[in-house]
């Protein structure tokens, strides 16, 4: 009876969030829990150049034989010209796809420590489930309190201080852009002292890219991560396409390696195809197929182009429209323009968030993180109205 020695885990509060915006029957609820992008309607829409591909695909695609641990080699390759650009020669990193971001990620943490590493060292509040994916594989993570919540600021300062840290050899884990659940990146100035401490100390970077796109633009947010990765011998880049590709029940990503020659990148792929077919043998070939076909042509690509661009317009004319706000209480909300992507997060206590949910139907994380797609142009002014109706009962 091995199984009794188990003890029950706490139930996901995303999900949990999830199902209670489900069950709330009152006609004006906001959900701004769920991280996926919503047009003004509410919808999670498949894009036009996607539905092209996926038609292209069924017409002309004659077998769903596996590919091999490494998956689509046409779509990895595509995608690190894009993503990595002319940062670092192509015959100096390999990728290969993985089941979404999560699935680069957790690959990158068995990686580290198959190599010895035995520490990463993370920016915090981060992702949720960064800690865990490197702790479950062996890598120790090591948080650095590092953003401001009422200012929305990110503390470079505090960040390099924290990073003294640091040992050489330790790895370091950076969002690429968009940070989530923060949506405060560095600037041109900040990525370049982070790169010059990485190269100083040492370091691995892991660069976290999921929002490509969806901040000042598709080069624009790639920007940080290639000053990252032309700056030093050895990186990991874990990417995923279902943000901005809207592929989010594909599960589409890819991991890429930064070696310093073609040998050590053919032994970094050995080791990273062992890995994989360890964890999930084979991944999905779906999504990345439609990847590939929408950036082997001209005409898709600027179509997915131009609709990725007016989805990163709406983000930020949301987060606009939710700054004008203003201080209400003890939230600034004007401070949130200086954001990208799609997320926030308000400096709200539990009792708040809970407050908020029970009085008013608005969905959020406990820890504050609202996702500005889960808004429309009313609800805008529904969430305005709700904090001055917090703050006026003094909710604390």
């Amino acid at each position: 009876m091995r199984f009794a020695t188990l003890t029950r885990q706490p139930d996901d509060p995303l999900l949990k969030i999830i199902g209670q915006h489900a069950a709330d029957p009152r006609p004006d609820k906001i959900d701004l829990g769920v991280g996926v992008f919503r047009d003004e309607e509410g919808r999670t829409p498949v894009m036009t150049a996607v539905k092209a591909a996926e038609a292209r695909l069924l017409e002309t695609q004659a077998s769903k034989s596996y590919l091999g641990p490494e998956g689509d080699t046409g779509f990895v390759q595509a995608l690190g010209r894009i993503v990595i650009g002319d940062a670092v020669p192509s015959d100096r990193y390999v990728g290969l796809q993985t089941p979404g971001g999560t699935g680069a990620l957790r690959l990158t943490a068995e990686l580290l420590a198959r190599a010895g590493v035995a520490r990463i060292w993370i920016g915090s509040p981060s992702w949720a489930n960064h800690a865990p994916i490197y702790r479950q594989a062996g890598v120790e993570p090591a948080m650095i309190p590092c953003y401001d919540l009422t200012s929305q600021t990110f503390d470079l300062e505090g960040f390099l201080a924290g990073l003294n840290g640091a040992a050489e050899g330790d790895a370091v884990l950076l969002h690429g852009c968009c940070h989530n659940p923060i949506g405060i990146d560095p600037d041109a100035a900040g990525w370049a002292a982070i790169a010059e401490r990485v190269v100083a100390q040492k370091l691995i970077p892991v660069v976290d890219l999921a929002y490509q796109g969806l901040g000042d633009g598709f080069d624009s947010d790639a920007a940080g991560a290639r000053a990252i990765l032309a700056a030093v011998p050895e990186a990991l880049l874990a990417y995923s396409c279902d943000k901005n590709f809207g592929l989010y029940r594909e599960r589409t990503g890819a991991l890429f390696a930064i070696t310093p020659d073609a040998d050590a990148g053919a032994v970094v792929l050995s080791n990273l195809l062992a890995l994989a077919r360890a964890n999930w043998s084979m991944p999905p070939d779906h999504g990345a197929a439609i990847v590939r076909i929408i950036l082997e042509d001209e005409t898709l690509t600027a179509e997915w182009r131009d609709e990725l661009e007016t989805m990163r317009q709406r983000l930020e004319s949301l987060r606009a429209m939710l700054a004008e706000g203003g201080r209400i209480g003890t939230v600034d909300l004007g401070a949130v323009a200086h954001g990208k992507g799609m997320f926030a997060t308000l400096p709200l206590s539990p009792a708040q968030v809970e407050w908020l949910r029970d009085r008013h139907a608005i969905y959020m994380a406990g820890s504050g993180r609202i996702n500005i797609a889960g808004f429309n142009v009313a609800a805008v002014g529904r969430f305005h109205d709700a904090l001055r109706d917090m703050a006026a009962n003094e909710v604390a």
